[in-house]
């Protein structure tokens, strides 16, 4: 069996780091590229040059590539040209690629970002109106097509998940408006006070990369013709809002202060669900989340007081891991 050379486009971002060294860890070091605009990567790469790109991809004898970067969703709001050439010409020039090289697979992520105020706000379907009312989410939303005229027309093996707002004390909180669910931790942390720019009971869908870093390697371990779904499966998680966020913190570190200062941004995420149904997720690769508030809750704690050198008067690192005993990966 030949061995894959897989590329990570993005790798040392919000889920590329940890979605790196999993891959490393299955494929070996040797056979994972990791690429991105920053030193720290394996190789330099600005995946909007095409040439650049093509060039890593036959040096390097790639078999699979991962398209992880992507302009978020509050960022993309101030350059919406900057997001559009990112997040769907990138993914065009890779399928292209893909196409050129005979790739046997590609992996892109979608977001929950591609519905909109029409579709269902509890337990929305893999399938119902689509409306997206941000630049992230048109672009994410047209990239699902894209994949999909990629599998039907040239036959590449593209797949994607819709990732709710994800979570990881690994990579430090942007301007993603999701990120008020990384940035709570550090700021319990650090001044045990944080002010919201969501409004209390504002529910959104996330995901704690741990769980999301095992739902991507899953689907692309699945057989082909398993798959039901070539625009992007959609891909719950953890349901809460921050005043659900606040209480389990709280449980850990009492005196902890959360005022609520809702801006633009909770505007926007009013227009997402609070909630997935992931029904097809669950049937055609059988897919199970496994962590729960409670125990994303004290991992990130634990992890991010580590890195601090905080101590944590409630809880020890080592107590963490009765609430998530089984392996990640």
């Amino acid at each position: 069996m030949e061995q894959n050379r897989i590329l990570v486009i993005g790798a040392c971002g919000q889920i590329g780091a940890e979605l790196t060294a999993a891959l490393q860890q299955k494929f070996g070091r040797y056979n994972v590229v990791a690429a991105d605009k920053i030193l720290a990567a394996d190789v330099f790469l600005d995946v909007l040059n095409h040439q650049e790109l093509e060039n890593v991809v036959r040096e390097c004898g790639i078999t699979q590539i991962y398209l992880l970067a992507a302009m978020f969703s509050a960022t993309g709001e101030k350059n919406r040209q900057a997001a559009w050439n990112l997040n769907v010409k990138s993914l065009i020039a890779v399928l292209d690629i893909a196409v050129k090289y005979k790739l046997n697979k590609v992996f892109w992520p979608s977001s929950s970002t591609v519905f909109g105020p029409g579709s269902p706000k509890y337990n929305c379907p893999q399938e119902t109106l689509i409306q997206p009312n941000t630049v992230y989410g048109i672009s994410k939303r047209t990239g699902e097509y894209w994949c999909n005229y990629y599998f039907e027309q040239f036959g590449v093996d593209v797949r994607s998940l819709r990732f709710p707002g994800l979570i990881s004390y690994t990579v430090s909180p942007k301007d993603g408006i999701t990120d008020y669910a990384v940035d709570i931790f550090h700021q319990a942390l650090e001044k045990q006070q944080y002010t919201c720019f969501l409004a209390e009971d504002n529910c959104l869908p996330m995901m704690y990369v741990p769980d999301a870093v095992r739902a991507t390697l899953e689907l692309m371990d699945a057989p082909k013709e398993k798959l039901t779904i070539r625009t992007s499966y959609n891909l719950a998680g953890l349901s809460f809002a921050p005043c659900d966020l606040v209480k389990v913190i709280r449980d850990r570190l009492p005196g902890f202060c959360v005022n609520y200062a809702p801006d633009h941004r909770n505007v926007i995420a009013c227009n997402w669900p609070a909630s997935f149904c992931e029904e097809q997720a669950r049937k055609d690769w059988g897919w199970v989340p496994g962590y729960d508030l409670g125990a994303m809750a004290t991992d990130m704690l634990v992890n991010i007081a580590a890195q601090k050198h905080i101590h944590l008067p409630v809880m020890q690192k080592e107590e963490a891991a009765e609430f998530y005993p089984h392996e990640t990966f």
